[in-house]
C-alpha cells in the first residue's frame, strides 16, 4: 500500500505535535537534533542586520524586503507575504481559512502545520506515506475533495524530495495546496541549476501557496524570518489575520539581503557541500548493521530506522550526542531517529560512538 488515510482525532496516545528538535539539545551535547546550519554570518548578511539596529525607533517597513523577495522568485510583490518565521505562516493559514471543509496533511512531515490547524479547531485528516516505499508521494492517495492539502518538500523528517510534477498534480481550483519549502535551499542536484523540484516561481498552479524559511541555511532561527508565495487574493486573506508589524526591522534586513544574487550563489555552494557531507553520513550509517536509512535523503538531515532507537537515543545522550526522536512525527514510531548532516569529522565521531553503543 502506498499510504493510508487517517481520520483519528488527537488523543493521549497521539504523537506530541509540539515537540521539536531544540528540546533535545542541552549544554555539553553535540547537536545533531536541530536542522540549522551553524556558521558565522557572511559580511553581506551580518552587515545589513547590524546596520538595521541603528534605527529601531521607526516601525518596520516591509516594502524593500518584499520587493527583493518577489524579484528573486520572479513574482510581483503582492504575491509575497513576509512572516515571523515559516511557522507563523501555518498559524495564519489555520486562522484565515476557517471555511475549509476537509484539510489533509501528508505525513510524516513537520508537525507545526497540523498543530496550527488543530489549535484553530480544524478536523485534520492524515495521509501517511509508506516507509517501505521510501516515503514517496503518490498523488492519487490524496482525497479528491480535500480543499486544503499540506506537504513538505524536501520533507522534514524524511529528507525526501518529491518530484515537482507530483506536487503540481495536486493543485486544482477550489483547493489550497501548501508546499512547505523551508529546506528547499538545502537541496542540490548535479547538472540542475537552482533549487531542484521547487515550485517557488510557479504562478500557473491554482491555489498554490509556497512556504519558505531563511532559518536553516543562514542560521537565523532566533531572528524569525520567512515568507509565503502565492496568489495575491489568498495572501490578502492571510495578511488580514497577521498582527501589525509582525516582522522586525532586523529580520526584514536579513530577508532583503538573502534575496540577492550573492546569497543565491552562496546557497548553491553550501547545498553542494551539504550533499557531499550527506553522502558521507549515509555511507557511514549504511555500513552499520541494524541501521536502515530511509528513502533517498536530499536535505540537511537523514532519517534512520533502528530497532530500539528510543533506548539508543538515551545512550547517545549519555555519550554526549543529541539526535531527534522520531516518535513525535505521525507515521513513525520509537524505532526512528532523525540525524542532522554535519561535517565529516563530526559524522565520523558520531558514527563511531553509535557503532559502539549498538555493539554493546
Amino acid at each position: 500500500m502506498h499510504g493510508q488515510l487517517s481520520t483519528t482525532p488527537t488523543t493521549a496516545a497521539e504523537p506530541d505535535l509540539t515537540h521539536h528538535g531544540d528540546a533535545e539539545v542541552a549544554t555539553g551535547l553535540v547537536d545533531l537534533a536541530v536542522n540549522v546550519r551553524r556558521a558565522p554570518l557572511p559580511p553581506w548578511l551580518a552587515g545589513p542586520i547590524t546596520a538595521s539596529m541603528t534605527d529601531l525607533a521607526a516601525y518596520p517597513d516591509p516594502r524593500p524586503a518584499r520587493a527583493a523577495v518577489a524579484a528573486r522568485h520572479r513574482r510581483p510583490p503582492e504575491e509575497v507575504l513576509l512572516t515571523a518565521g515559516a511557522a507563523e505562516g501555518f498559524v495564519l493559514l489555520a486562522q484565515a481559512l476557517r471555511g475549509v471543509r476537509r484539510p489533509v496533511v501528508v505525513h510524516p512531515q513537520f508537525t507545526e502545520p497540523e498543530a496550527a490547524l488543530r489549535a484553530a479547531g480544524h478536523p485534520v485528516e492524515r495521509v501517511l506515506l509508506d516507509a517501505a516505499d521510501g516515503f514517496r508521494l503518490h498523488p492519487d492517495r490524496i482525497p479528491a475533495d480535500a480543499d486544503l492539502v499540506m506537504i513538505g518538500n524536501p520533507t522534514n523528517p524524511t529528507s525526501v524530495l518529491h518530484p515537482a510534477a507530483d506536487l503540481a498534480a495536486l493543485a486544482r481550483p477550489g483547493r489550497v495546496l501548501v508546499v512547505d519549502e523551508a529546506f528547499a535551499d538545502t537541496a542540490a542536484r548535479t547538472g540542475v541549476p537552482g533549487e531542484p523540484e521547487s515550485l517557488a516561481a510557479r504562478r500557473d498552479l491554482p491555489g498554490l501557496l509556497v512556504v519558505r524559511s531563511l532559518t536553516k541555511t543562514w542560521g537565523l532561527a532566533g531572528l524569525r524570518i520567512g515568507y509565503l508565495l502565492g496568489e495575491a487574493a489568498l495572501l490578502r486573506r492571510l495578511a488580514a489575520v497577521q498582527p501589525l508589524w509582525a516582522v522586525s526591522t532586523p529580520a526584514l534586513a536579513a530577508a532583503e539581503a538573502c534575496a540577492g544574487p550573492e546569497a543565491a550563489q552562496a546557497e548553491r555552494a553550501i547545498a553542494e557541500q551539504l550533499a557531499a557531507d550527506r553522502e558521507h553520513l549515509v555511507a557511514r550509517l549504511s555500513a552499520l548493521p541494524g541501521v536502515r536509512v530511509a528513502g533517498r535523503p536530499a536535505s540537511a538531515f537523514v532519517l534512520v530506522r533502528i530497532s530500539g532507537a528510543d533506548r539508543i537515543r538515551d545512550r547517545l545522550r549519555a555519550r554526549g550526542w543529541a539526535v531527534r526522536r522520531g516518535d513525535t512525527f505521525p507515521g513513525l514510531g520509537p524505532d526512528w531517529l532523525r540525524i542532522a548532516v554535519r561535517d565529516r569529522t563530526t559524522t565520523d565521531a558520531f558514527t563511531t560512538v553509535l557503532a559502539e553503543i549498538m555493539e554493546a
